[in-house]
């Protein structure tokens, strides 16, 4: 009798809800562990083709650690689309402006390019300060 490979179905997976502390945490290490939450990898029936990973809310966003120099020296650019309209922020601007894009951003470069990536990145909630809307839904914290 031959075995095949067991994947998971979308109906199998439950999703949970997680909160994590950004906090004095260093960015690059905060988005990869939020990334791989989004993606399903700490689960065992993970499956590379289905949406299995989690609901992840981030809080204090604006207390992420930034590591060298990246404060002065990061850029973040994008362009709106009008002729001229490269746009471009260094990270202590963002921070001081949109401190929950600098996680959004940091996370969204970790998540596959493709359909999926865009569902599992519309699971992710980022908020500045240390309170959140998504009492309701009784996440976990998860230490990083």
């Amino acid at each position: 009798m031959k075995k095949s490979t067991r994947f998971a179905q979308p109906d199998e997976v439950g999703k949970k809800w997680c909160v994590v502390d950004a906090a004095g945490k260093p960015l690059g290490r905060l988005s990869s562990r939020v990334a791989w939450l989004l993606m399903g990898k700490h689960k065992p029936k993970y499956s590379p083709h289905v949406e299995c990973g989690d609901f992840v809310v981030v809080v204090n966003a604006e207390k992420v650690h930034l590591t060298g120099r990246k404060e002065e020296q990061k850029l973040y650019q994008w362009h709106t689309g009008y002729p001229g309209g490269l746009k471009e922020r260094r990270a202590s601007e963002m921070r001081a402006k949109q401190p929950a894009k600098l996680v959004e951003w940091s996370v969204y470069g970790m998540l596959p390019k493709t359909r999926l990536g865009k569902r599992m990145f519309n699971r992710l909630k980022v908020y500045a300060g240390p309170d959140h809307p998504h009492a309701a839904q009784s996440p976990e914290a998860v230490e990083i």
